[in-house]
């Protein structure tokens, strides 16, 4: 059974308007424990984007998800420069990004297809934790406030 993700992005990286001009192709996570969306998402899964704080904006489909074990912050560093371009946006990888993986010991990238903006909508994360980024669930509409 396909699953919801709901995504909740940095709103000061300024990502979403990427996602929507197509410059942004990729969303990666990176952890130091295997935490979600870790082997709980697969093709054809939909993400809900949406910036920290804003409601839920933007819907794609998942296209393709790779799953990295990563050695040190030498090895990081590699990988992010790889896949700066359809991550982020751009080659120039900044600081807070650099900061955000370092130490991390575990990366995802997601990417993805089929963006749409959709009737923007909030949520209740109420038992995914405050902290929590990335919610995975069967059916959104649950989580709708």
């Amino acid at each position: 059974m396909p699953m919801n993700h709901v995504v909740i992005m940095k709103k000061r990286w300024e990502l979403i308007p990427k996602i929507l001009s197509g410059k942004k192709t990729i969303e990666s996570r990176w952890y130091k424990n295997k935490v979600a969306p870790w082997n709980r998402i697969s093709f054809g899964d939909t993400l809900y984007f949406k910036d920290s704080g804003d409601l839920v904006k933007v819907k794609a489909v998942v296209d393709g998800v790779e799953q990295i074990e990563i050695s040190d912050d030498e090895y990081a560093l590699k990988i992010i420069k790889e896949r700066s371009l359809a991550d982020l946006g751009t080659i120039d990888i900044p600081e807070d990004v650099l900061h955000y993986i370092s130490g991390k010991m575990y990366a995802i990238f997601v990417s993805f297809r089929d963006v749409e903006v959709i009737q923007s909508f909030d949520i209740d994360k109420k038992g995914f934790g405050m902290q929590s980024a990335w919610l995975v669930c069967e059916d959104v509409d649950l989580l709708k406030k």
